[in-house]
């Protein structure tokens, strides 16, 4: 069957609509109709050729929902006209991974994380990048429980990590770095208590937790719609990821 994409021919170019070829649903597969997809930073690190693993030409997005249309021999999890969200890391329900419960700075943003619960927020253009840490420390009584860096900068990475408070602070990365990077601080901030870890999707499960997730969002115990600032057609694309550049959107979601 035949559909339409936004197509990465090459790195640091813009994505074009094609029309590509689909095959049928081979033996454990589901083919579904993407209806709507988030636009991520994941998304233009591949775009920007800094991605080791990233391969061109390249169909990029991993945040989509949609509708089965076909499933392959062997499905049995979900059936077609079945409205899904695909995973990016799959769940087995069988390894020792998947039964673990633990896991498988604009100015214009202060206004939309105040609203989300923020109450301090600290501009390193205005105090200068060598002053965050202490700034924050200040700010903390000392340095923070919990840190998260999700920009990928293996600086703000450092950051992040001695901002928190010695004997118990953590510092959870999340963000990808360019290939090559590495992350690098004095060995005495891990000796003092510091504790420095990554995640993937939150360590969550993602065929256990995430249907949980759905239905808080559709119980209204969580707000989502605010976090979508734009939706654009397809054929706008290209839009998102300036929008994402600029430090304008947090996220834009893309609707077929």
């Amino acid at each position: 069957m035949k559909s339409r994409a936004a197509v990465a021919w090459e790195a640091k170019k813009p994505l074009t609509i094609e029309t590509v070829e689909i095959g049928g649903p081979k033996a454990g597969e589901v083919l579904v109709e993407i209806m709507a997809t988030g636009v991520c930073h994941t998304d233009a690190y591949t775009l920007s050729g800094l991605d080791s693993e990233g391969k061109f030409p390249a169909i990029l997005g991993h945040e989509g929902a949609g509708i089965v249309r076909e499933v392959g021999a062997g499905v049995t999890s979900v059936k077609p006209g079945d409205h899904v969200i695909p995973l990016y890391t799959p769940e087995c329900r069988q390894c020792k991974t998947c039964l673990s419960q633990r896991s498988n700075l604009y100015p214009a943003k202060v206004e939309m994380a105040r609203k989300f619960g923020m109450t301090d927020f600290i501009n390193p253009r205005e105090i200068g990048n060598d002053k965050v840490v202490q700034a924050i420390q200040d700010l903390t009584d000392g340095g923070a429980d919990y840190s998260f860096d999700a920009t990928g900068n293996t600086d703000v990475m450092r950051q992040a990590l001695e901002c928190c408070h010695r004997g118990w602070g953590e510092s959870i990365i999340i963000g990808v770095a360019e290939a090559g990077k590495e992350i690098a601080t004095r060995p005495f901030q891990l000796v003092t208590g510091r504790v420095w870890k990554g995640t993937a999707f939150g360590g969550a499960r993602g065929r256990t937790d995430v249907p949980k997730i759905v239905d808080w969002y559709m119980e209204g115990k969580i707000n989502i719609d605010d976090l979508i600032t734009h939706t654009m057609p397809l054929d706008e694309i290209n839009t998102a990821f300036d929008l994402m550049h600029e430090g304008k959107s947090i996220r834009s979601v893309v609707i077929y």
